[in-house]
């Protein structure tokens, strides 16, 4: 399939490829999009499985506080393509959508593949043109675009370039961040790849870890310094996982990497006080075992009483064991890595684009998404970013 010269080159069919190639097709221009896997946005469908949070619905001032480093070209991409617009471009698809009852936006469906099928249906439709298994290598010494693919290696000459590689997790869906080294050779900042969105590593009893393992804590909170967070966590044979817990993996992979530890706090009982809780247990008969009491005082389901365990030894005071139920300390010793987080913290710096989203280093070529250096918690902060920068780095590159 011939390329023109005059034609955008995207490499990467993920959403913020994707969204860059709806801008610039809807423009007029002639765009080619290619991705190294069989199929396109591999991770966005693995996403969407347990049902796809495009984006969320709280004010915007506090939505754009979600992000780290709060780059100012971030927060203008997000600003611009904003979850209304977000929400509107879903519904021009023929996707509509609905507020959770946490504020997280889903499409009607619930699904990821109604959408995708729909977009590339739309993007076909504006004569974008897609290459699968097409594995980028770099450049050739012509500055043209250099491919590996199931037939053999193959260049592509480009008017314009723009790279949405992705991250650095989940590298069996394609996006393993192996692009960096060709990048700092190139002279590109990058910022070393860290894993956001992780499990954390519990040293947990083996009667514990060997009995509860994937069972849920719900309607908990987590607590880390003066940051809390309530949801559910999974107890896994490593330690936790979960929205809850991973609202604050960033902060507690910061503390482990300057301290080697952190202390995590749990409360089993968010919905009710400390002196509730005393009141309760001390109404449950004296000659009651202490699995009853925290049954019918408490109100603990078996994993929850387990976990409290994890502690060490139970107070008999009506007043300690609330407060212990309130905030049960957890050692966390380490982090999921890369392979198994939902996305990655660190990438292209900032200060290596221009206003524009062009890397300063390669004139004509253009970076968005995952592969630049920022981070934001689930529920929907994650893929608003990259339809955000997508449509942003599209911008700039029409804007030439």
């Amino acid at each position: 399939m011939n390329v023109k010269a005059a034609s955008v080159c995207i490499i990467g069919a993920g959403p913020a490829g994707l969204m860059a190639a709806t801008r610039l097709a809807r423009a007029g221009r002639r765009v080619h999009v290619f991705d190294r896997m069989p199929s396109p946005a591999r991770k966005f469908l693995m996403a969407g499985r347990g049902g796809l949070n495009l984006t969320h619905s709280e004010p915007l001032d506090r939505f754009l506080t979600r992000y780290r480093p709060p780059a100012p070209a971030l927060i203008e991409a997000v600003q611009a393509f904003a979850p209304a617009d977000l929400v509107a471009f879903v519904s021009e698809l023929g996707e509509e959508t609905f507020v959770g009852t946490s504020g997280r936006i889903f499409p009607r469906s619930f699904k990821a593949s109604p959408l995708l099928r729909a977009w590339l249906r739309h993007l076909a439709d504006l004569g974008v043109r897609l290459h699968e298994r097409h594995h980028w290598q770099g450049w050739t010494e012509e500055g043209h675009l250099l491919f590996q693919t199931p037939e053999g290696p193959r260049t592509v000459p480009s008017a314009a370039t723009l790279l949405a590689l992705g991250g650095a997790s989940w590298p069996r869906l394609g996006g393993d961040g192996g692009w960096s080294d060709l990048f700092r050779a190139k002279g590109v900042p990058v910022v070393p790849f860290r894993p956001a969105n992780m499990g954390l590593h519990i040293a947990w009893s083996e009667a514990f870890g060997g009995k509860w393992a994937g069972a849920p804590l719900k309607r908990v909170a987590l607590s880390f310094g003066a940051h809390a967070v309530r949801g559910e966590a999974l107890v896994t044979t490593a330690g936790l996982e979960g929205g809850a817990v991973y609202a604050l993996s960033a902060l507690l992979r910061d503390e482990i990497e300057m301290r080697g530890h952190a202390t995590l706090h749990l409360d089993l009982r968010p919905d009710r006080s400390a002196a509730e809780l005393e009141r309760a247990l001390m109404a449950v008969p004296a000659k009651q075992s202490m699995a009853n009491r925290l049954r019918k005082g408490a109100g603990l389901s078996p994993v929850a009483a387990a976990m409290l365990r994890e502690a060490g030894p139970l107070p008999s005071d009506s007043a300690d064991l609330a407060a212990l139920i309130k905030a049960v300390p957890l050692t966390v010793e380490g982090v999921a890595g890369l392979d198994k987080a939902i996305s990655s913290a660190g990438g292209i710096a900032w200060d290596a684009l221009d206003a524009h989203f062009m890397l300063k280093a390669l004139p004509g070529t253009y970076a968005c998404g995952e592969m630049l250096d920022w981070e934001a918690p689930t529920g929907g902060y994650l893929l608003q970013a990259c339809f955000a920068t997508g449509w942003a780095a599209a911008g700039g590159i029409l804007s030439s």
